[in-house]
């Protein structure tokens, strides 16, 4: 049996959605689903108990996060293997069995990540290193985005890799993941401190620590909206990608850089977003333009998050009290 995950916040119509699509593409596999309703204020929860009876259905009084509501389902899973599922993400009708099968076939696989594919069809970042102070620089910069296909610039995509084929990685993002049940009860389940973002990172890098391999695979694919979870928070600022919640991430990214590389790894990854945010304010004083304002404005504020973020964290050794 394999075990589904959903964590759902406030996605009651794209929840619906997946929760159709995973059944109708399922074909036989033998499988129990899990939602987890982190306090949804849309009545998700009501929608899945009366539209969907044979999910089991956990609804939290309050919001306590992607990990922790991830390790409420992986508590009582009882599949060998467990696939995470983001709620805003349609599955493909094999990607499933697919990757059942790849995990059968690969016993020291404890994790692997499938295609992700944008509502326009494109091909969004499936396969990924560790992040790093020069692989934030070369986003930040935009040369990344510039040069997607190139090994160097965007190594940290594994740029000029077609996706046609299994590859060895460092981590993969949890739209769609399959985790070998095995393998968690070995090193553990997330690590609850990150509310959101930077877990399955985290996860991934203890795996490997283990001993374990983490794998993309392209023919379990999956349609993903993307940061639908994270655009119900109107009160928040987003990054220049506009999916994910900009103090958020950065006070899982201090966490895990303190937690996995030690306070230079931490001044090093700060450091580089507050440089170059420092130099956009201060071209933006220098060149005039009629956007200039405006940029500077963004600038200063991002940097002013960055110091807040790391205040709150206490430089990456604590987890402000969730929910954030």
């Amino acid at each position: 049996m394999v075990t589904i995950v959903i964590v759902s916040y406030n996605t009651r119509e794209i929840l619906q959605n997946c929760l159709e699509t995973l059944y109708r593409g399922s074909g036989s596999t033998d499988m129990e689903v899990f939602v987890v309703d982190n306090d949804s204020r849309d009545d998700s929860a009501r929608m899945v108990h009366e539209t969907f009876p044979q999910v089991r259905l956990i609804a939290n009084s309050s919001n306590l996060g992607f990990a922790a509501a991830n390790n409420q389902a992986f508590a009582l899973a009882g599949g060998r293997y467990i696939i995470l599922l983001n709620p805003d993400a349609y599955v493909g009708p094999t990607s499933i069995q697919n990757a059942v099968t790849f995990m059968d076939q690969n016993p020291r696989c404890g994790l692997c990540g499938g295609k992700i594919i944008s509502p326009e069809g494109k091909l969004e970042p499936s396969a990924r290193r560790f992040p790093s102070p020069l692989s934030k620089l070369l986003t930040l910069s935009g040369l990344s985005g510039r040069f997607p296909g190139s090994p160097i610039l965007n190594r940290h995509e594994f740029g000029g890799f077609a996706h046609d084929r299994p590859l060895e990685v460092d981590w993969v993002p949890g739209t769609f993941t399959i985790i070998r049940k095995k393998m968690l009860e070995e090193i553990g389940e997330f690590d609850e401190r990150f509310f959101i973002y930077y877990e399955e990172t985290d996860l991934c890098l203890r795996a490997k620590k283990a001993g374990w391999k983490i794998y993309f695979i392209p023919d379990a694919e999956v349609m993903h909206i993307g940061g639908a979870c994270s655009k119900t928070r109107k009160d928040k600022t987003f990054d220049t990608g506009a999916s994910q919640v900009l103090s958020f991430r950065m006070r899982s990214e201090w966490l895990y850089y303190r937690k996995n590389y030690g306070i230079i790894a931490l001044a090093g990854s700060s450091g580089a977003e507050i440089g170059w945010y420092a130099l956009r304010y201060l071209k933006n004083l220098l060149i005039l333009s009629p956007e200039a304002p405006r940029k500077r404005a963004a600038a200063a504020s991002t940097i002013s998050q960055i110091l807040r973020s790391l205040k709150e964290t206490k430089l990456g050794t604590l987890s402000p009290q969730t929910p954030w």
